[in-house]
């Protein structure tokens, strides 16, 4: 099949295309703009684009199917010549679906934890030397990509976004992959930009239950009043599935889950990821894996990119990067991190950089959500704010929206560097939180 990318330089985009390239498909695209890591990848695996920029002339009949990424808009000019040679267009999680017809499909959804939660499986599964596809929010150690289809694999594991699937199809990629098996962490508001009211975005995932396949089942995380609601109102024809916060000890800064008498200790911490494993453990049940085996099997697991990572470990300073942008993400993960190292002094900074986080609306959404640190601040841009077409915001306004006193506030680069540049670096976790880059500013000690 001869397959073209329209918006190849996207994270999920180019992974999927170099996947198929290697499936002896004869992969093309284009995009207007390719930055790291899309384009060292795409260019080792000869399919990075040879001019940048959109060209019609790549369209023609040719092709079997284009694939469409959400960068491009519905007024692309490759887009446009395609639909007028009814060419067949495909979004995404459309593709996906398509090539997965025929495994049992496995959705992790939810409002935070879907990739670490996905990665926890994954990383089981090939523990156990299960044949599996799978794709994926994020890069993971011993995985070349995001995405593998193959021929040979009888289950998918797919990470359930939440948000649009093209510019052509306002569904939510999660609707589309008609789950066997289904997973929703715990619902909180985000992407206000498409879901402007909280009901509207709720919807969604009561849409998503709806998705499941008769006969299925949904794992669910029982202490979210919301879904709890949701999942009592929906299908009987499903096996609804509940998980908790599984038992569990920390000494000498690590984490022990407890089961059945023994103790298993564990590369990551926070009640957050000890909810995720429960999580995981409840779908790999599903899938065969006994519970013994998979509790050994997660004591090696050190964690997806970005999630919780621990990017810097001394005797007197750490730094942690998490991937935490939404308002409860937030204060789950500073938490986790000062409960786990409850006699260091925790710095927690977290980046305005989302549609959702710039907006003034959705602003008071974080109020209280750094209190468990000991000393919180918040860093954003105001010229990510104009690109986004939004209103203005002050630091006092991000100040009240916070409800902390103390909170530091910095909308220049080089004054928050100058911040991370002269921090008391002794017994100190530097927690850096973001969807974004903190504009690339370094954090490596003095």
């Amino acid at each position: 099949m001869r397959i073209h990318f329209i918006a190849i330089g996207g994270a999920a985009m180019h992974n999927l295309a170099i996947a198929l390239d290697k499936n002896g498909y004869e992969v093309s695209g284009s995009d207007d703009e390719i930055k790291e890591p899309s384009l060292s990848k795409l260019r080792s695996s000869g399919l990075l684009p040879e001019v940048i920029g959109w060209d019609p002339q790549k369209i023609n009949q040719s092709l079997d199917a284009i694939i469409l990424g959400m960068h491009a808009r519905a007024d692309n000019p490759e887009l446009i010549k395609a639909q007028e040679l009814g060419l067949k267009i495909y979004s995404y999680p459309e593709f996906i679906y398509e090539q997965s017809k025929d495994k049992i499909r496995v959705v992790i959804g939810g409002s935070h934890g879907k990739t670490t939660i996905t990665a926890m499986i994954l990383h089981v599964l090939k523990s156990s030397s299960k044949k599996f596809d799978y794709m994926v929010g994020s890069k993971l150690e011993g995985y070349d990509t995001m995405v593998k289809l193959s021929n040979e694999a009888k289950y998918i594991i797919l990470e359930g976004d939440e948000y649009l699937s093209s510019p052509i199809d306002k569904r939510p990629k999660f609707h589309l992959y008609k789950a066997h098996i289904g997973l929703i962490s715990g619902i909180a508001w985000d992407h206000i930009n498409v879901f402007p009211t909280f009901e509207e975005y709720v919807t969604q995932f009561r849409v998503f239950i709806q998705t499941i396949m008769n006969n299925g089942a949904l794992v669910y995380f029982e202490n979210d009043t919301i879904l709890n609601n949701l999942v009592s109102e929906s299908n009987d024809s499903i096996d609804k599935i509940p998980y908790k916060t599984p038992t569990y000890k920390v000494e000498n800064g690590i984490t022990y889950l407890q089961h059945d008498g023994k103790n298993y200790s564990l590369r990551v911490f926070g009640e957050h990821n000890l909810q995720n494993i429960e999580a995981a453990r409840c779908i790999c049940l599903q899938l065969g894996i006994k519970s013994d085996q998979f509790y050994k099997s997660i004591s090696t697991f050190g964690g997806a990119a970005r999630r919780m990572e621990m990017i810097l470990d001394t005797s007197k300073f750490k730094i942690i990067r998490d991937f935490a942008h939404s308002p409860s993400k937030v204060e789950a993960t500073v938490k986790a991190v000062k409960s786990q190292f409850s006699s260091w002094n925790v710095i927690a900074c977290m980046e305005l950089h989302t549609f959702s986080s710039l907006n003034m609306t959705f602003l008071n959404e974080y109020e209280n959500s750094l209190d468990n640190s000991d000393l919180a601040v918040v860093y954003y841009n105001p010229k990510t704010i104009e690109h986004k077409k939004l209103v203005e915001i002050s630091t006092k306004d991000v100040k009240k929206a916070f409800n902390r006193e103390d909170l530091k506030v910095y909308s220049e680069s080089s004054d928050f560097q100058f911040f991370i540049n002269n921090l008391d670096r002794e017994n100190t976790i530097l927690l850096m939180m973001s969807s974004g880059t903190f504009d690339d500013i370094q954090l490596s000690p003095k």
